[in-house]
């Protein structure tokens, strides 16, 4: 585990790169956006672009998730112009990061004086109402592997950034999430959304049809492999946080055909698959594209 001075050293030169590449006021965005998968389309929003690759950033791990750019993009977004900055791609855990690496960005947002997070993700339906195509506003979380020891702030507290003791009971602002809806509302978008509680799943295999119903059973409406992590991060560097889950799959709850069936269903009936993810992203994209840039644009 890296000391505290080490991160706050990496982080002090990260911020001096993108410092010494960007100048004016996309040096100083007022909010992060962090595109999920098959959602990296939200960066076509920006204006007077700039890119930077994520391995050209001290200390920035690069991705390695098929559909994830791996760039941070800044520019412009909406009308009023306003700074922003955003992930094509984001880190996981489950692919060999630590929660150290995987925060990184978040923290780096901070010392970039952003004031906003906007999370985006593919997940799971749980929720027996959802169904594949909608969209679902975050209003709490499950932090399934943080129950278990493995969370984003274990290890020595970063007193630069917030408290020792984080609560979460605000962790997805509320006002945020009426400006969404209101939003939505203008734009006359008739797509479903909904909101709901996001079960945090560390991966990269996707739910068994037992934990499945366990996940429902403990008040999970979806889940997926991220956001949870960054969303600690950034409540514990005082950022306000909106997040966004787009609904890609049913997940399967019930149980698997028995070997004493005489008519057993297929074994692989709703099966999810990376391809069907990207696939549902792509088609919702556009709306969320639309509601995204005139919450941000409003904030």
């Amino acid at each position: 585990m890296t000391s505290v001075e080490e991160q706050y050293s990496i982080l002090d030169k990260a911020e001096a790169y993108i410092r010494s590449k960007i100048q004016g006021p996309l040096s100083k965005p007022k909010t992060l956006i962090i595109a999920g998968s098959g959602l990296s389309g939200i960066s076509d929003l920006l204006s007077e672009q700039f890119e930077v690759p994520y391995t050209d950033i001290p200390g920035f791990k690069a991705s390695t998730v098929s559909g994830h750019a791996g760039k941070l993009i800044f520019g412009y977004i909406g009308d009023n112009k306003v700074p922003v900055v955003c992930m094509a791609g984001r880190l996981h855990f489950y692919e060999g990061y630590t929660f150290e690496e995987t925060t990184f960005p978040i923290r780096l947002a901070k010392q970039l004086d952003v004031e906003m997070v906007v999370v985006t993700n593919a997940a799971g339906g749980i929720n027996a109402n959802f169904k594949a195509g909608d969209l679902m506003i975050i209003y709490d979380h499950i932090n399934f592997p943080g129950l278990s020891g493995w969370h984003p702030l274990r290890g020595p507290n970063l007193e630069k950034f917030g408290p020792r003791f984080q609560p979460l009971s605000d962790a997805y602002d509320l006002e945020l999430r009426q400006l969404f809806f209101q939003q939505k509302e203008k734009l006359g978008i008739q797509r479903s959304i909904h909101e709901g509680t996001y079960f945090y799943a560390a991966g990269p295999t996707y739910e068994s049809r037992s934990e499945s119903r366990l996940i429902r059973t403990l008040g999970g409406d979806a889940v997926g492999m991220s956001t949870v992590p960054e969303v600690i991060v950034a409540r514990h560097c005082g950022l306000r946080v909106l997040a966004l889950s787009l609904i890609t799959n049913e997940c399967v709850v019930d149980p698997p055909a028995s070997a004493f069936d005489k008519n057993p269903k297929a074994l692989d009936e709703g099966m999810a698959t990376h391809e069907e993810v990207l696939e549902y992203a792509n088609q919702a994209s556009k709306d969320v594209q639309k509601i995204i840039e005139a919450t941000v644009n409003e904030f």
